[in-house]
């Protein structure tokens, strides 16, 4: 799909995020400064304080999509909604997406069914995370907001990238996380290697302490279940063991991280969100998510 908009660069002289929908150009924040252009929706009564929101797709990567579908609650809630589109020209594969690109040197069997073989990438300055921020900080500088900190949902492919980020990212101006219907999981578990799992050198004890103080949403359709038909579910046996669909892969992701929890005697500051009556559905569960961060009933 093309993209709807020329998006523009920041400090262009065409360049500002005006009222509205638009779309602009960053370079990647990470060594290799790929093109990443960034949709947004600008609302009418956008205060100097207001909420910002990075949104990330799932794995369609359909960036102005996702915009178009938060309009309303951009417009209701007076947010300033960002959706970075991570173009498959520049993010080939879903390790370089959906995994954040926390793996490299991918080898994939003849059927093209599953991955024989990968490794580590151990150079964090490279992942994906590294890009949140700076989408944010242009974005507020460019409108003078005295917004601080930002919100993050993502849905399907991103929220495999959300969850990720809270495990993995370094210091962070985002605050609340809302990981989205999920098709598989990093499980809290040491005895799994990444990025099935943390593994035994991945986050020690003390790093998925840390991790477990960030303010993530595990957030799940209720119908996201194994009737639901929508999306495409990873089933190899080194995902099968978290769940026969991504409702019951959510739910055993956070039981997993309540188990650890009580192992390191840490507080665990996550919550489980079930969301009735929405199954595999962004713009469904992007309502939901503004509802649930901007409506009142996940303030804390």
């Amino acid at each position: 799909m093309e993209l709807v908009e020329k998006p523009h660069a920041p400090g262009s002289e065409d360049f500002a995020l005006h009222e509205g929908s638009g779309s602009f150009m960053l370079s990647s924040n990470t060594p290799d400064s790929n093109p990443l252009a960034v949709f947004y929706h600008h609302p009418q009564n956008l205060r100097e304080d207001a909420p910002v929101l990075i949104v990330l797709p799932g794995a369609g990567r359909n960036a102005w999509s996702y915009r178009d579908t938060w309009v309303e609650s951009s417009e209701m809630y007076g947010v300033l909604v960002l959706v970075p589109h991570y173009a498959e020209t520049h993010y080939p594969e879903f390790w370089s997406y959906n995994i954040a690109g926390m793996i490299e040197n991918v080898r994939i069997n003849e059927e093209r069914t599953g991955v024989v073989g990968y490794d580590i990438n151990r150079a964090p300055q490279t992942w994906l995370f590294n890009d949140f921020d700076k989408i944010f900080n242009v974005a507020v500088q460019e409108l003078g907001l005295g917004t601080e900190t930002y919100d993050l949902f993502g849905h399907s492919a991103g929220g495999q990238i959300l969850h990720r980020f809270t495990l993995f990212a370094g210091e962070s101006k985002a605050r609340r996380i809302l990981a989205g219907n999920s098709g598989w999981y990093t499980a809290p578990r040491f005895d799994k290697p990444f990025p099935f799992g943390v593994g035994s050198d991945m986050l020690d004890g003390a790093g998925l302490a840390r991790a477990f103080q960030r303010e993530l949403v595990v957030f799940l359709g209720e119908l996201d279940n194994a009737n639901e038909t929508r999306g495409h579910l990873v089933r190899t046996p080194e995902v099968n063991w978290q769940g026969d669909h991504r409702l019951s892969r959510g739910r055993y992701f956070f039981a997993q991280a309540q188990e650890r929890a009580r192992e390191l005697e840490t507080d665990l500051n996550w919550q489980l969100e079930v969301v009735p009556g929405v199954g595999h559905d962004y713009a469904a569960m992007g309502r939901a998510a503004a509802d649930y961060l901007y409506g009142g009933s996940g303030e804390q």
